[in-house]
């Protein structure tokens, strides 16, 4: 065997290495990329996507003079949970909204009144909280009564 084809046979399988490392760094690559993009969650305890079906929950936040009062937070929660999933804040007319999965579902509103007081400096309370019953994508009214 000459020196020149003793360093060809060399150079071969280092290349072959070369090739097979190649291929299996990017077939490692490629498994940890689409592993990172398998779901994690449930379906149903997913943010909603613009283009999903979702289901309003709208009410008006109601003084003790059957006014508006602005400024209200609203925490909203499924009946089987225990802590609020969304919570919003009455703008100047009473008014908050908020998207829901859509499907059948019961959900509970209230309003978190610590430190609100009235003009006079009075406290305000709920009476109890609101349930409300979601069947499809619809919009549900309701109204939140703050007392005295």
């Amino acid at each position: 065997m000459t020196s020149s084809s003793a360093h060809r046979s060399r150079s071969g399988s280092s290349a072959r290495r070369v090739t097979l490392n190649f291929y299996l760094y990017l077939l490692v690559f490629l498994f940890s990329v689409f592993s990172l993009h398998a779901p994690a969650q449930a379906p149903s305890s997913h943010k909603l996507k613009p283009t999903d079906p979702y289901a309003l929950i709208f009410g008006t936040v109601w003084g003790p003079g059957d006014r508006p009062v602005y400024g209200i937070k609203v925490r909203i929660r499924r009946s089987s949970d225990k802590k609020p999933h969304w919570e919003v804040v009455s703008d100047h007319s009473g008014e908050f909204a908020q998207r829901v999965p859509a499907g059948e579902a019961d959900y509970i509103i209230d309003a978190d009144l610590k430190g609100v007081k009235t003009t006079d400096g009075q406290r305000l309370y709920q009476a109890q909280p609101v349930t409300v019953h979601v069947e499809y994508d619809e919009r549900v009214d309701m109204s939140l009564h703050l007392t005295q």
